[in-house]
């Protein structure tokens, strides 16, 4: 196999362990390299990847489209799986598709796995990233891309987010080949609400940078109603299934059923 995978990382000591380990234990003749390119943890992530025999790479000054060109200048080999350490592989020939797709097609630039239903209804729809580049072009948390390609297309550095989606369109318009590889992987994190937060602010510019979104006042206002109403709602829709509950809990323990034998 001629693949490298590459591993983005950040306070996630837990959760690299668990795809390390998945890594090693089930594709172990898949992949001849593991990097772990790590954004200033705290944890023990470094001693999580020693353990599993993965190089560690610190980055300082963190970007995405800056962290995905790091991931690709570590890798040796020409096809680089990149993945958030809260992801993970699951089909058992997830890198052989991968390898075989690449061999088939000598003027593939990416492709993409399957996690999600967007990615589903791509796929079975055949709807190309030429068409969609957004819902059928690379995601990185699990997608391979070309190091060669990359070498005459680097990462976009300047952008708030979507660096994997302007790379797609860019090597488009450039004549390469974008694709749905048919394997899975799951992808698997709970945010706080500064994370959330950190996370909607990126995608505000990253939606008016790629695709030409734009806010307006009205925009804003309709966006802070909806979201205002939403929270009250989901307020007081808690409140009421927590006395259901409540209630249907007093009425079973005074009306428990016969136990089956």
């Amino acid at each position: 196999m001629n693949i490298s995978v590459v591993i983005r990382n950040k306070n996630q000591a837990p959760a690299l362990s668990f795809l390390l380990k998945n890594l090693t234990n089930r594709y172990a003749t898949d992949v001849n390299e593991i990097i772990v390119v790590d954004n200033l943890s705290t944890d023990d992530s470094e001693t999580v990847a020693a353990h599993f025999g993965a190089r560690f790479v610190t980055i300082t000054n963190f970007s995405f489209g800056g962290s995905a060109n790091i991931c690709a200048s570590e890798a040796k080999n020409d096809i680089i799986v990149i993945f958030s350490a809260h992801s993970y592989p699951v089909s058992p020939d997830f890198f052989k598709v991968i390898q075989n797709q690449f061999d088939q097609n000598p003027n593939l630039a990416g492709v993409r796995c399957l996690h999600q239903p967007n990615d589903y209804r791509n796929y079975i729809n055949a709807i190309p990233a030429s068409v969609d580049p957004n819902k059928s072009g690379l995601i990185f948390a699990g997608s391979a891309f070309s190091k060669a390609v990359w070498e005459q297309h680097p990462f976009r550095e300047d952008v708030a987010t979507f660096e994997d989606k302007e790379w797609t369109k860019r090597v488009l318009k450039a004549g390469y080949d974008i694709e749905f590889a048919p394997v899975v992987f799951a992808y698997e994190i709970k945010r706080t609400r500064k994370q959330l937060f950190f996370r909607f602010r990126n995608d505000v510019v990253g939606n008016y940078q790629l695709w030409g979104e734009d806010v307006t006042f009205k925009s804003i206002f309709i966006s802070f109603l909806g979201s205002l109403w939403s929270s009250v709602r989901f307020f007081f829709l808690n409140i009421k299934y927590t006395f259901l509950k409540l209630f249907f809990l007093l009425w079973f323990w005074s009306n428990k059923p016969k136990k089956m034998e």
